[in-house]
């Protein structure tokens, strides 16, 4: 038998989102994140098996906790941080922060060129929120991130 290198024919990669509470983190990320439902499955007992939504140009998907599948409290939290990147960083941590999210980084300038924070959802899910405030090049970004952990 021979083994040969295959790259793997990947034709879709999106995150899949466990929480406790389905309906209302979809209706979370709608209201907070502008998200359209595509399709939504549910268990014998309304539970979410599986929902996609749409933000932007992509997709993600949510599902109620069950076994096998924890929801981020459960863990102790979550160390994925979902990069968000949108017009206006103030107006999308704001209308987060209505909808239960939690303020881990206030939302503010940073040497990267980037108006970010990062909040907590209300599921435990973690969100980098970020507009580009500033065109610098990779080398600007490097400089100035040498910058921050020297001075």
């Amino acid at each position: 038998m021979t083994h040969t290198h295959v790259t793997p024919a990947v034709t879709r990669l999106y995150a899949r989102l466990v929480v406790s509470d389905g309906p209302r983190a979809i209706d979370f990320y709608r209201t907070a994140l502008g998200a359209e439902e595509v399709e939504r499955y549910t268990g014998p007992e309304g539970r979410i098996v599986h929902a996609l939504l749409r933000l932007g140009g992509t997709v993600l998907a949510v599902k109620d906790a069950g076994e096998g599948d924890p929801a981020p409290p459960a863990l102790g939290g979550s160390p994925v941080v979902m990069a968000l990147d949108v017009e206006d960083a103030d107006a999308v941590a704001e209308a987060m922060l209505r909808g239960g999210a939690k303020i881990v980084y206030p939302v503010s300038d940073q040497p990267y060129g980037q108006r970010a924070g990062r909040l907590a959802d209300p599921f435990g899910h973690l969100w980098m929120i970020s507009q580009t405030i500033e065109d610098l090049t990779p080398e600007d970004i490097q400089r100035r991130t040498d910058e921050m952990f020297t001075s």
